[in-house]
């Protein structure tokens, strides 16, 4: 009974801490706009990094209730999850996903450079202040460039902009609501969490990599999905590189510069090869400009096997 009521209470923390996140992006969305922001700005810079607060927030919680093997293994599971699981809905729904020439020039490099930053990183089963600095300092390199190539493809385009929207009460209210929620939800997901793997003997890092990394994923999923169905390859897939260059830097880097992050043993065994194998597979899937549905459906399956060797079911 007891289990019953802390699993509940995870995935109601959940639901509050994704939801909130939700309002948090589409008021500060907005404020962005009424301040005078660049769309392009506003979606890089708030809608990018809005889509991965869920991690971030909940890797913090963690960390500061002595759980310091959640923030990596939240990442790596958000990042797997965000390639095999959320690439692999959208080109199913979608039919396929075509790939632009600039998400193969700039954004498959960047990500593979990222991620063997990370790798490096995460080698030796710790995460050191050094290195969170190093992977800080790897995001803004990353920001600065992306900003700077999509600014010299020409968004200062000479064209009459609409008037700045003012802002609504409403807009700020949404805005108080979802950093209360996000601070109430990662809370109480996280003591969940800790009762769950004490109760089932489940290692804290193993929930962290599947259920909260799944949960975490969720706006990612439904914006990929519905861009996909729309047509919209571009939304679908740029949504998903900006989302996983602040998981592997951001929210690894930033909860690394209060507190050594470690690597449980299975996070390390299981997680580590198959963000490898993941991130490759994308790579290599996004060089003949299509991902096509049965390359979906192989991403669910690989997820799949994943999760059954996390749990031991396979």
């Amino acid at each position: 009974m007891e289990l019953t009521i802390w699993i509940l209470v995870f995935v109601i923390a959940l639901g509050i801490l994704v939801k909130s996140s939700d309002w948090l992006l589409q008021s500060s969305s907005k404020v962005g706009f009424a301040l005078g922001l660049s769309p392009f700005v506003v979606g890089v810079i708030i809608v990018g990094m809005g889509t991965s607060l869920p991690e971030l927030v909940s890797s913090f919680a963690a960390l500061f209730s002595g759980l310091p093997e959640v923030p990596v293994a939240n990442a790596i599971g958000s990042n797997i999850a965000n390639i095999l699981l959320v690439v692999g809905a959208a080109s199913i729904f979608g039919g396929s996903l075509s790939v632009t020439k600039s998400l193969i020039d700039l954004d498959l490099p960047l990500l593979l450079a990222g991620t063997a930053l990370f790798i490096g990183v995460v080698a030796d089963k710790v995460v050191t202040l050094p290195e969170a600095v190093i992977l800080l300092v790897g995001y803004v390199i990353y920001l600065l460039y992306t900003l700077t190539h999509k600014e010299n493809e020409g968004i200062d385009d000479g064209k009459a902009h609409p008037p700045r929207p003012k802002i609504k009460a409403m807009d700020v209210t949404y805005l108080v609501v979802g950093v209360a929620g996000l601070a109430v939800g990662s809370r109480y997901l996280i003591s969940a969490v800790i009762e769950i793997s004490e109760m089932l003997n489940i290692a804290t890092g193993v929930i962290a990599i599947s259920a909260i990394a799944i949960g975490t994923s969720l706006p990612e999923l439904l914006v990929s999905v519905k861009a996909a169905i729309k047509g919209q390859s571009e939304v679908a897939l740029g949504n998903i590189f900006g989302s996983n260059m602040f998981n592997i830097l951001v929210v690894v880097g930033l909860p690394g510069l209060f507190g050594v992050l470690v690597l449980d043993p299975k996070t390390f065994a299981i997680g580590i090869p198959t963000l490898i194998t993941a991130t490759l597979l994308f790579v290599i899937s996004g060089i003949p400009k299509k991902i096509y549905v049965w390359e979906g459906a192989f991403y669910l399956l690989i997820y799949v096997l994943f999760m059954g060797k996390l749990f031991g079911l396979v």
